[in-house]
């Protein structure tokens, strides 16, 4: 892997990581709402478990293989 897709990789998971933290002080936020739509609850959780798994993908990425 090229240094500089390491660090493309490594910028996108500073991007992806701070939007899953907004998106949880969000869903935090919406759900003690009585009024929340809780479709919208359920697509913003959607959305967030999408970005974990999207950031597990990237570490993965990053961590060098044992059997090189």
């Amino acid at each position: 892997m090229e240094t500089s897709d390491i660090e493309n990789y490594k910028r996108r998971l500073v991007e992806l990581r701070l939007e899953h933290r907004d998106l949880d002080d969000v869903i935090t936020r919406l759900a003690k709402d009585p009024l929340i739509d809780e479709l919208e609850l359920k697509r913003l959780k959607k959305r967030k478990l999408m970005l974990k798994d999207m950031i597990a993908h990237l570490e993965s990425k990053l961590i060098p293989d044992l059997n090189a």
